[in-house]
């Protein structure tokens, strides 16, 4: 049996999570390019999902600080 691969999707909020790669993101994800187990997956987000905060957020922290 084989194990079941994953693909990284992000949102235009810049959050990420992980979507059976056989099957299309849901409306609102894009694929980021990762595909792979679902630890590999997770390991992954972790390596490059260092700022929780949504994009709007950021944003808006950043616009408020000038």
């Amino acid at each position: 049996m084989t194990e079941r691969q994953y693909t990284v999707v992000r949102n235009d909020e810049h959050q990420y999570s992980i979507w059976p790669a056989d099957r299309q993101p849901p409306e609102g994800w894009q694929a980021q390019g990762f595909t792979g187990p679902k630890d590999g997956c997770l390991a992954h987000i972790d390596e490059i999902w260092t700022d929780m905060r949504p994009r709007s957020l950021r944003e808006h922290m950043a616009a408020t600080a000038r």
